[in-house]
């Protein structure tokens, strides 16, 4: 499967959801990740996982080294705010004594966790304990605070109401109890933290498997396999009937969706980058990958 643009090096693409039903109910899409990291668990691949979740009522993010099930099930789901969860793999590798890590984050923290194994003079002793590095699909992140200004003041939700926050058509939908509110993605990127704006990385392109919602049918998501160490793992939890898929080819809106947000986020990125330089700024030449 190739020919298209944005999506970075790949082994392959699928469609995909966890096969348990119970992991599904309590996920943000199909339950792809969850369902990955409890068979990497309970085959052993990995002793640990570094993970997001929602820390309180009021949608904080909050970091956790997960050593159980129960832990990866509990963080199931997405938070539309900043985490620092790198700094977790410290605490996982020299605290806990973790030896085979996953870590889950967004683009920009994949790429922060790569440059850790490449050059460790920071992380010495972590990025080697990281074996599987899972990046999630992000357009824009929001601080805590600006994500509750989104759902409270333009969906007008309670946040401590708020059941679920996702992306779909160009909308923000906050559901709560009973209903579902919609913001416009493009009223809601006025909250988005600034270093987006120059992030030309929609689908973490250098995890060794990328998982988002973009591209597949509702509760479902896409999936690409880009490290043969990713591959393996997944194609393992497949076979023993952890993961059900489908081919990608044949599921609507598809990868022309998918590309076209994907090479529109590498181009305001150039084009942000751009305009700050003509402003005198600083800016890191280096994300523009």
């Amino acid at each position: 499967m190739g020919g298209y643009q944005g999506f970075g090096k790949y082994r392959g693409i699928v469609s995909a959801r966890a096969a348990d039903e119970s992991i599904r109910s309590v996920a943000q899409d199909g339950g792809t990740v969850t369902a990955l990291l409890c068979f990497a668990l309970e085959t052993g691949d990995i002793d640990g996982a570094v993970l997001t979740r929602k820390a309180d009522e009021r949608w904080t993010p909050g970091q956790l080294v997960a050593t159980t099930e129960r832990e990866i099930r509990e963080s199931a789901g997405s938070v539309y705010a900043l985490s620092p969860s790198v700094f977790q793999l410290k605490e996982a590798a020299r605290e806990m004594a973790l030896e085979k890590i996953a870590y889950v984050g967004l683009p920009c923290q994949v790429v922060a966790v790569r440059k850790m194994q490449l050059y460790p003079f920071g992380g010495r002793y972590v990025g080697d304990k990281v074996r599987y590095v899972i990046g999630i699909f992000c357009s824009e992140n929001f601080p805590p605070e600006s994500l509750r200004n989104i759902v409270e003041g333009y969906a007008g939700t309670p946040i401590e109401k708020m059941r679920k926050m996702y992306l779909a058509k160009g909308k923000f939908n906050v559901a709560s109890d009973g209903e579902i509110r919609q913001v416009s993605v493009k009223k809601a990127s006025h909250w988005a933290q600034d270093g987006d704006h120059v992030c030309p990385d929609l689908v973490a392109e250098y995890a060794d498997i990328s998982v988002g919602s973009i591209g597949s049918e509702p509760g479902w998501n896409t999936v690409f396999l880009r490290t043969r160490r990713g591959e393996d793992l997944f194609n393992r939890a497949r076979d023993q009937g952890r993961i059900e898929t489908k081919d990608m080819e044949t599921v609507q809106p598809g990868l022309k969706t998918l590309e076209k947000l994907a090479v529109a986020k590498k181009a305001n990125a150039k084009e942000a980058i751009a305009k700050r330089e003509q402003m005198g700024l600083y800016v890191t030449r280096d994300m523009y990958y």
